[in-house]
């Protein structure tokens, strides 16, 4: 995952060699190797790490990183098609010294894993990677989980390798969103909107091959990797792996922990909830103060709901549907919020109430045996609304049952010439 250089996305490999594939014969000495990178704090595509592919030959004076994680943000409604998925991303080359020197700046870990291929393979792999990068091949349809910069060194690698590349199996069960938190734990924020835009189909156990999106897994994987060739000839797939540049703590690190992270904040908006609740229900009535909260709280709810909405019926990101959050984030807490300050529509505010307080009700009793890791922050955040709606229709019934009592109250001295 790999912001683009404006220079190196446009540079072509015909700068770094000057002829055709099909022209320049590797030696038998050639190297090529997969590069992977330390995740980079400073931005958050960066959490994940990256990878890319090397392929040097001094007899030739190639010297050149193949790299699937370009892309272009300037490109006309970029992030609108980045929330929704149609996100095009480029493989890029340039030069390793330029690639050591922009990691080298940022701090990252960078560790190659020389491959242990025939120079017929690496021939082959290197003609694939310089016809891929060219205008008319380089650009892919980017996939988070199942087509990024880790997954198609890989796919590469294992096409063009002769035999079968066997992975040594993990014996930990792990789902998408547990590899996601390894990554993003540093940022609760982040790891919070992660939790609340990825449904239920993230939490299914995963098997290797779909570990391999995260570069840390795909680089441990090839380290106890084995070539299969045939019923007798097997030999591993790295054959010398080094350290091309040291982790620095002092350029490279998690931003500092923070006092309000989701969980806290949740907490302290549930005790503001319970007072202003609590003192409504001493005065039962309700004033432009606590409609104005109301307002605020389900019209943040409900453009969250606007969001997930997208994200769940019309974005083509993996695993965002089903998502339970939708339970109590919702777009209709939006529309109800438009209601609230609307005499006439009183009722229907008070059935959505009603409708609101019942669905979170059962949300919460039955929170565990969802089928979603949901965050926690979810608990303090849905028992909020729980509490607003559950106070304004106990306050409704409360006002109807003393009205009846008044009315009744008049017939019966009515009937007594009171």
């Amino acid at each position: 995952m790999k912001r683009p250089i404006p220079v190196a996305v446009l540079l072509l490999l015909s700068f770094i060699i000057t002829k055709a594939p099909a022209q320049v014969q590797l030696n038998d000495s050639a190297k090529i190797s997969l590069i992977t990178s330390s995740p980079w704090y400073g931005e958050v595509y960066a959490y994940f790490g990256h990878t890319a592919i090397l392929v040097q030959d001094d007899s030739t004076g190639i010297n050149a990183v193949f790299n699937y994680g370009y892309f272009d943000s300037s490109q006309p409604n970029f992030y609108y098609h980045f929330v929704k998925g149609e996100t095009d991303y480029i493989l890029g080359a340039t030069s390793y010294e330029d690639f050591i020197a922009e990691y080298g700046s940022k701090g990252q870990e960078v560790v190659i894993q020389e491959l242990n291929l025939t120079p017929k393979t690496k021939q082959r792999l290197f003609e694939a990677l310089y016809l891929n990068a060219m205008p008319e091949n380089r650009e892919y349809r980017y996939n988070f989980f199942y087509d990024n910069c880790a997954t198609r060194p890989r796919d590469m690698v294992e096409k063009y390798t002769n035999g079968t590349i066997i992975y040594q199996p993990t014996s930990k069960e792990q789902t998408f969103r547990d590899l996601v938190h390894e990554c993003v734990s540093v940022d609760p924020w982040l790891l919070f909107g992660i939790d609340l835009v990825i449904g239920s189909d993230a939490d299914r156990t995963i098997d290797l091959k779909e570990k391999m999106f995260l570069p840390k897994y795909l680089m441990d994987s090839f380290d106890g990797a084995i070539i299969q060739e045939n019923d007798t000839l097997q030999y591993p797939l790295v054959q010398n792996r080094y350290v091309a540049l040291e982790l620095d703590m002092e350029r490279n690190h998690p931003k500092k922990a923070m006092l309000f992270t989701p969980f806290v904040t949740a907490i302290a908006l549930l005790v503001l909830t319970l007072l202003i609740s609590f003192f409504q229900l001493i005065r039962l009535n309700t004033t432009r103060f606590v409609n104005f909260f109301d307002t605020l709280l389900f019209g943040l709810v409900g453009l969250g709901g606007v969001v997930l909405t997208f994200l769940m019926f019309f974005s083509v990101h993996p695993a965002m549907i089903p998502n339970w959050n939708f339970v109590w984030l919702n777009i209709i807490a939006l529309i109800a919020t438009f209601l609230f300050w609307v005499k006439s529509a009183k009722n229907i505010v008070y059935f959505y109430h009603f409708i609101n307080f019942v669905v979170l009700t059962l949300f919460l009793l039955l929170w565990w045996l969802i089928p979603q890791q949901l965050p926690m922050a979810t608990i303090p955040l849905a028992l909020s609304l729980w509490l607003r709606s559950g106070t304004t229709h106990l306050i409704r019934r409360k006002k109807r049952r003393d009205n009846k009592r008044f009315k009744s109250s008049s017939y019966f001295k009515a009937g007594w010439g009171q």
